[in-house]
């Protein structure tokens, strides 16, 4: 779907810019958006090698372990399907954590770490049987975590900041409590779902 409007985007583009007479502007902004685009991803890459070094430390060092116990409650609140103790749990921290913190980047390998190992979980499910036969699909609560990784809370959009820093914005942080107020109600929103859909569940299978 993404490939087909990319295609009718540019498509369009080159017709406009043909019946025009400005496909000069068109090629010259194509050059100079590509030359940005790179100076843009270098950029990036030093932010987000920092952030996934300080992200990898703390989960070598154990911080996010003691992090996922003090999240453990909610954690378990909000997805109870997942055993205590289970390694899906120090992941999903870590995501959360990062994700706080507006590193979106940075909280993808741990959300990828978390899903394989919800993953793994619904394998091991499906190896004692007792969802033998059934087609192969996500789980709820991968689908739930979904929910959550996409809503996202941010107290310090750091992504956004260094994107607004590197076009030369007077006040690159002016963005945090806008950025704050809208992930704080689309994570709210996130979490009354994913309770509505496991009340929902439970409606239907009264005996889970």
């Amino acid at each position: 779907m993404l490939s087909t409007l990319w295609v009718v985007m540019m498509a369009g583009s080159v017709l406009f810019a043909s019946f025009t007479g400005r496909i000069g502007e068109l090629t010259q902004t194509l050059i100079d958006s590509s030359s940005e685009a790179v100076s843009l991803c270098i950029f990036m890459l030093g932010v987000i090698g920092v952030w996934n070094g300080l992200m990898e430390i703390a989960v070598d060092s154990g911080l996010m372990a003691r992090i996922a116990r003090a999240m453990r409650p909610f954690i378990r609140w909000l997805f109870p399907d997942i055993p205590p103790g289970h390694a899906a749990n120090e992941y999903i921290a870590a995501n959360m954590a990062a994700n706080i913190l507006g590193l979106s980047w940075a909280a993808t390998p741990a959300g990828l770490k978390a899903m394989k190992e919800l993953d793994r979980l619904e394998n091991e499910k499906e190896a004692s049987g007792s969802k033998k036969g059934q087609n192969r699909q996500a789980s709820d609560t991968m689908c739930a975590f979904l929910v959550l990784n996409i809503s996202s809370l941010q107290l310090i959009p750091i992504n956004m900041i260094a994107c607004r820093s590197q076009y030369g914005s007077a006040e690159p942080a002016a963005v945090v409590l806008p950025a704050m107020c809208a992930t704080a109600i689309s994570t709210l929103a996130g979490i009354l779902f994913i309770k509505a859909a496991y009340l929902h569940q439970r409606k239907r299978k009264p005996g889970i």
